[in-house]
């Protein structure tokens, strides 16, 4: 079964690379899936850094505490074009998977202003996946962030399983196969 996962989310990366690579000769700004690698603070297949921030409510999230569940982790700012292109495809992909108690998705605010900016702007646009706060970036040298957005596909042991750098609609079909794969996966 692990193999498999495995197939299915190389299988997934190499799509979503084909499917960058054909954006960038389409849009010169295109996404690019990239492994998290060389100049990163951590490689794909390493666990994640744990982390503590809170929410638009106050309220800290852990990391560590999800351990256990697939997280979509998406770093983002309210002045980034590229992030507001590609939220509405994040709720789409959030309401697909609500109601999985083994699935979360958490969007982590780089604006520096913090609450004052960022929930504003999620309550005009109506998401309803979970918001975090990070004004002073700390997941910047965590994660090696290069820059806005960038996602990070977490599975239940709290391994990076997938990395991707600029916007892209996460509503796609084989996005949600691979994580209906990742989420059938047992923690082991």
């Amino acid at each position: 079964m692990q193999s498999k996962l495995v197939a299915i989310l190389g299988v997934l990366l190499i799509v979503l690379g084909l499917a960058a690579l054909a954006f960038q000769f389409l849009m010169p700004r295109g996404p690019k899936m990239v492994p998290v690698g060389p100049g990163g603070e951590i490689a794909a297949g390493d666990i994640a850094a744990n982390f503590d921030l809170p929410d638009l409510d106050g309220h800290t999230v852990s990391l560590s505490s999800l351990r256990g569940k697939v997280v979509f982790l998406n770093i983002w700012a309210t002045w980034c074009g590229p992030c507001r292109e590609e939220m509405p495809s994040m709720e789409v992909l959030f309401n697909t998977f609500k109601n999985r108690k083994d699935f979360v998705m958490l969007a982590v605010s780089q604006d520096q202003m913090g609450r004052d900016v960022v929930a504003p702007y999620v309550e005009k646009n109506g998401y309803h996946f979970q918001i975090l706060l990070d004004p002073e970036n700390k997941l910047e040298e965590a994660y090696g962030i290069t820059g806005v957005p960038e996602t990070f596909i977490i599975n239940r042991n709290g391994r990076i399983v997938a990395h991707h750098m600029g916007a892209f609609d996460w509503s796609r079909d084989e996005v949600r196969g691979a994580l209906e794969e990742l989420l059938e996966a047992k923690q082991g």
